[in-house]
């Protein structure tokens, strides 16, 4: 049996009183309340930890993708996997695969690893994970973040790896059928205080959190 999973947003999210859900078995927010669709709309914030992600790195990283039947995206580029999820090119040989809610490439990556592939080295990732939906969206990056996102091209894939409100963090702009979503990962440790500050910032925005119900991840345009 698998041990209970926590999120790093976790305590800081209790203390609004989500609807909770069982996700990779970790307590998700499924849903704050009835505002979750308005604010879905207008600029929401969701907690992602919940989806399954390992990395690796090393000389032979590429090599070693490839024979798993992995599309190797360009550097700082990344790209959809087969069964949902995505893997994200941080560097010339450092990856991280993410699954989807229904995907298990990167969990099954993750065992391939505990057999130590030469030249292939795993790397744990404890991310707090989030989304960033909505129509002011670029005025909440442009309080936080010192990188145009507008000159970027979503259909290229590409990623940023960038501060946020002094956070180190890697920041995912994807164009689905409902808008842009932008997916956001940093240390776990920073996790609360990022989540504190973009929340702050949403609600003078007239937005705010987002339970897991109000994102469509299977299915979105990639």
């Amino acid at each position: 049996m698998n041990p209970l999973r926590k999120s790093p947003l976790h305590d800081v999210i209790a203390r609004q009183q989500p609807e909770w859900g069982m996700v990779n078995a970790m307590p998700t927010a499924l849903q704050f309340d009835q505002g979750d669709s308005q604010r879905s709309a207008t600029l929401g914030i969701a907690d992602l930890s919940c989806l399954w992600r390992h990395g690796l790195k090393g000389p032979r990283s590429v090599e070693w993708l490839e024979t798993q039947g992995i599309a190797v995206p360009a550097v700082n580029c990344w790209a959809p996997l087969a069964d949902g999820g995505l893997i994200a090119r941080l560097g010339k040989t450092e990856f991280m695969l993410e699954d989807g809610l229904m995907g298990n490439t990167a969990r099954h990556i993750q065992s391939l690893l505990a057999d130590r592939p030469d030249g292939v080295y795993p790397v744990l990732r404890q991310d707090a994970a989030f989304a960033l939906t909505g129509a002011a969206l670029q005025q909440l990056l442009r309080q936080t973040c010192s990188f145009n996102f507008k000159t970027l091209d979503a259909a290229s894939r590409p990623l940023v790896l960038t501060t946020m409100v002094g956070v180190p963090v890697t920041i995912l702009p994807q164009a689905t059928s409902d808008g842009m979503l932008y997916r956001l990962w940093c240390d776990g440790t920073y996790g609360e205080y990022l989540w504190r500050t973009l929340l702050d910032i949403a609600l003078e925005l007239d937005g705010g959190a987002i339970g897991l119900n109000h994102l469509i991840l299977e299915g979105k345009s990639q």
